[in-house]
């Protein structure tokens, strides 16, 4: 598929079509990184009529270059930093330390905000779709996937709106299955690649999963 994507949902709903041999398949989740992922996650779990949750994720910015990640930490106390990335900017242990200090109480935050009294995840034997609206470094991607591990997937599934081909290429191997909608040579932003992109709060995540379990109540019309 080339061109632009219309917004994270249509993403999802799109993946979907690539993963149609999970539909209503048992011990099978879709997780939806947080924030931008769990609208596609919301679109892929509709489409395959799978359980929908969040992951999360939080992504350690270099100093200075916020945008540009030096590791991830996510859902399991998993914590990822790039000994590259932190050697050619110079980022110190001790700010390397502070940085994952400040994002575990974002991340803890979030958990309680998103998960309200929800039980934490249990994914053990369980088949993990991991989706996300775009990966850009793989950083956040390869946090979850070492998350979802921990937690005791047996199968990891990433599913993505789109991501530089090389970034694609070298997080292929890392789990069972790595679909994506798009996978330019030219990467400069996700949002680049969608018509609607609107930065996300955390009542419009709390409203996704609460839309995308609604619509798979029994009662539901």
């Amino acid at each position: 598929m080339t061109g632009i994507l219309k917004n994270r949902y249509q993403a999802g709903q799109l993946l979907a079509e690539k993963l149609a041999r999970f539909a209503k398949q048992p011990e099978t989740i879709v997780l939806g990184l947080a924030r931008g992922g769990v609208e596609t996650a919301c679109g892929l779990a509709t489409r395959l009529s799978l359980p929908v949750d969040v992951f999360l994720v939080r992504k350690l910015g270099v100093p200075g270059y916020e945008e540009l990640a030096e590791g991830a930490i996510a859902t399991g106390g998993i914590e990822i930093v790039n000994s590259d990335v932190v050697e050619e900017f110079q980022v110190s242990q001790r700010e390397i330390q502070n940085l994952i200090a400040v994002e575990k109480r974002e991340l803890q935050r979030r958990e309680k905000v998103f998960r309200g009294s929800r039980a934490p995840l249990n994914l053990r034997g369980q088949t993990v779709i991991l989706a996300d609206d775009g990966i850009a470094t793989g950083a956040s991607m390869r946090a979850a996937i070492e998350g979802a591990r921990k937690l005791g997937a047996a199968r990891v599934i990433v599913a993505a709106g789109v991501a530089p081909l090389g970034v694609y290429l070298s997080l292929r191997p890392e789990v069972d299955d790595l679909v994506c909608l798009l996978t330019p040579r030219d990467f400069r932003a996700v949002g680049l690649f969608y018509e609607e992109f609107p930065q996300l709060v955390d009542s419009d995540v709390c409203k996704f999963l609460s839309d995308a379990r609604e619509a798979a109540s029994p009662t539901a019309a």
